[in-house]
């Protein structure tokens, strides 16, 4: 009985309702320990973003934007193909600041070494009717032949005053060698423009058969020389998968690309890859397994295809020699203009200016010694230059690149990433 009473009444609660409690506890004590997990990762998540923002308004403060109007009336009567917007078959991509960077000289010759549908070929020849000699190469014969049909109907409907035209199909870096073959003599003397326009043209894009579009099915292609051997299925069935992954990750700066690497690797098992739908499938469950919504997977897939666009052209390495090689043409005074789309791209031909100008001017750090030529020095005619850096070999007169206008990035949402370089041989 005594037994029972203490038993009745001791202030610990019966051992079934004490585990209960505890559970209740340890569930409680988890949810405040998810709560605060979930509200630690919403703070840095936030904080990341911030961080990136800032980031990105640093580098638009870094850039220098176009303060160039923009000139509708020249944009309609130079793209290609019809243009009740600027939704025609070709839109040339900064061309008032294009015009402008070659406004200040005698262009007597001209070369452009990425013709395209001669867009700004057409206004470049309307605005220097002094030219004598104009050269335009194209790799892509097709566009080659728009060009030179284009070229050739702008002749003979004005004045031509003697200006010689030649068009070529071939790489540019092969530049050299065809100035050499049209005027020996220009060759040696140099020409007064080079412009290199090393955006894909909408053309080549909006070409399902090509295999450049993201969001249209074609085959792997993805050359830009139609003669080439090389295509981009041959490269993701059966190039080894730790080349690919490299590709990846240094071509298309993309930071999932192991896992990629690995899936495009499993792939093979299956048949491998064949069509632009079946990758940028493969990326979107590769994408939708990793958390990515739709704009996750179109920007994975695009830079997916920067990549093996850049290795099916090999790009990066072209790029470089056609720079050298087309300041080796530029006459005295001579000016190179380039502009590129993409932060590879870009990064190569800011380095190459330098190393250009200052080639036996080079640190122990191996950067460039340069001197910015301050802003009151510049003449009020080449305003638009408002960061020069001087070099021993030339004038690199875009410390800073030239960034599109507001207006022209809301009429043409493809030209958002463009930056324009301009060199200047001494």
């Amino acid at each position: 009985m005594m037994a029972v009473t203490r038993h009745l009444f001791s202030l610990r609660p019966p051992p079934h309702l004490h585990r209960r409690h505890s559970v209740r506890v340890q569930v409680r004590v988890r949810c405040l320990a998810a709560l605060r997990t979930r509200t630690t990762n919403k703070k840095e998540k936030a904080e990341a973003e911030a961080e990136a923002e800032a980031k990105a308004a640093e580098r638009l403060t870094r850039r220098t934007r176009s303060d160039s109007e923009f000139d509708w009336d020249l944009y309609r009567r130079h793209a290609g193909g019809g243009c009740g917007g600027l939704g025609g078959s070709h839109v040339p991509v900064m061309l008032g600041e294009v015009l402008q960077a070659f406004r200040g000289l005698r262009l007597r010759s001209f070369v452009d070494c990425t013709l395209g549908a001669a867009a700004h070929s057409s206004a470049i020849i309307e605005s220097h009717g002094e030219m004598e000699l104009f050269v335009g190469l194209d790799v892509d014969p097709a566009a080659h032949d728009m060009a030179r049909a284009r070229i050739e109907s702008l002749l003979s409907s004005k004045d031509s005053c003697g200006l010689r035209a030649y068009t070529h199909v071939g790489n540019f870096k092969y530049v050299k060698s065809v100035l050499g073959g049209v005027d020996e003599a220009v060759l040696e003397s140099g020409v007064d423009g080079i412009l290199m326009d090393l955006g894909m043209s909408s053309m080549q894009v909006d070409r399902p058969e090509r295999g450049f579009s993201v969001l249209a099915d074609g085959p792997l292609d993805m050359r830009m020389d139609p003669q080439a051997s090389l295509k981009a299925e041959n490269i993701l069935n059966s190039w080894p998968e730790n080349e690919v992954g490299r590709i990846l990750r240094d071509y298309g700066e993309e930071s999932n690309w192991q896992f990629l690497q690995k899936q495009i690797a499993k792939a093979r098992g299956s048949g491998g890859l064949h069509t632009t739908a079946e990758l940028v499938d493969l990326i979107r469950r590769t994408s939708t397994s990793s958390g990515a919504g739709r704009r996750g997977w179109i920007k994975t897939a695009t830079r997916v295809f920067q990549a093996l666009r850049i290795a099916v052209n090999d790009e990066l390495r072209t790029i470089e020699d056609a720079l050298y090689a087309c300041f080796d043409c530029l006459s005295s005074g001579g000016r190179l203009a380039v502009i590129s789309f993409h932060s590879l791209e870009d990064r190569i031909v800011k380095r190459t200016f330098l190393d250009i100008i200052n080639s036996s001017e080079v640190d122990v750090s191996g950067e460039c010694r340069t001197d910015e030529v301050r802003s009151d020095e510049i003449d009020n005619a080449e305003a638009w230059c408002k960061h020069r850096v001087q070099g021993r070999n030339g004038t690199v007169l875009t410390k800073r690149p030239i960034t599109p206008s507001k207006e022209e990035e809301k009429l043409n949402r493809r030209s958002r990433s463009a930056k324009l370089r301009v060199l200047q041989k001494a």
